[in-house]
């Protein structure tokens, strides 16, 4: 038995060592599906994949063949081997897009476009596959519980979109770029208005309006913050910006007020790639069975 589970050959390519892989030896399809998921539980994710991938090569029309596909991916996602696992769940969906397990295979994906994000000083094209992704799930799979963790992550995923927007209006207003500054702000304001960021988006817009001498159009925005967010820092500040302009708004900022919900998502003010790639601990498991 223990020849059968832990025969492993190594092998070399042009001089480089690659890492061990099973050497083929015909074994029962149960064995071998097992022996996968006992070192997936181990985190040994590396031996998990090659014992799917010989459940595939030795019993390639059977339902474990199948199975292994999903758990591959999930090994991968595991090893962060984002590509590879997304490679795999669309295979499982290409070859089983009926399968009751075919809402994980969606699932995964976008996790894994998720945990790829990347601050928001950086190029956030992972973060729009991420949203994508994330609400294919939600269209497919409403009632499902992975429906629900993608909800709570396009919240996330959308908060992070907005906090680049606002950085490159920030950039703008630096460079006296007033009106692209204003398109960016109001871009967070229109398309991302529940996120944490709309406060500060309405406040550079009364700041960047006061600039231009559109006093009109300052009050109104100014308006906006003091009616929806009456207790914010952002609102204290716009209100005294007005005030020193001669444009009094009718409502006095409140007592500072909770941040919410938003405000203890892990993306407001932005995050480095380093604290987003391991946070493994929600990710939902594969389903136990087909």
């Amino acid at each position: 038995m223990a020849t059968l589970v832990a025969a492993l050959a190594l092998t070399a390519c042009a001089g480089r060592e690659e890492r061990p892989r099973l050497a083929y030896e015909e074994r029962p399809v149960e064995l071998l599906y097992n022996t996968g998921a006992n070192r997936l539980d181990r985190g040994l994710w590396n031996q998990a994949v090659d014992y799917f991938a010989e459940v595939e090569r030795q019993h390639p029309y059977s339902v474990w063949a199948r199975r292994s596909i999903l758990m591959t991916a999930y090994a991968q996602y595991q090893a962060n081997d984002y590509a590879e696992a997304i490679a795999s769940a669309d295979r499982f969906l290409t070859q089983a897009p009926g399968n009751p397990a075919a809402v994980y295979a969606y699932y995964l994906k976008a996790i894994c476009y998720f945990e790829q994000i990347v601050d928001v000083g950086r190029d956030q094209a992972a973060t729009g596959q991420a949203l994508n992704a994330l609400q294919e799930v939600v269209q497919r799979y409403p009632d499902s519980e992975y429906a629900k963790d993608a909800r709570l992550k396009i919240d996330m995923v959308r908060d992070q979109l907005a906090g680049k927007e606002m950085t490159v209006g920030r950039y703008y207003l630096r460079n006296n770029d007033i009106l692209a500054g204003i398109g960016r702000f109001n871009t967070v304001v229109e398309r991302y208005e529940t996120t944490s960021h709309t406060p500060e988006a309405l406040y550079r817009l009364v700041e960047a309006y006061l600039t231009l001498g559109l006093a009109e159009e300052a009050k109104r925005n100014g308006a906006v913050l003091g009616f929806n967010y009456p207790g914010s820092v952002w609102y204290r500040d716009a209100y005294a910006l007005l005030n020193s302009r001669g444009l009094r708004p009718a409502n006095a900022p409140e007592a500072r007020s909770g941040g919410g919900f938003l405000s203890r998502l892990p993306f407001v003010g932005g995050r480095n790639s380093d604290e987003l790639e391991r946070d493994k601990g929600t990710t939902l498991r594969p389903p136990a069975s087909e």
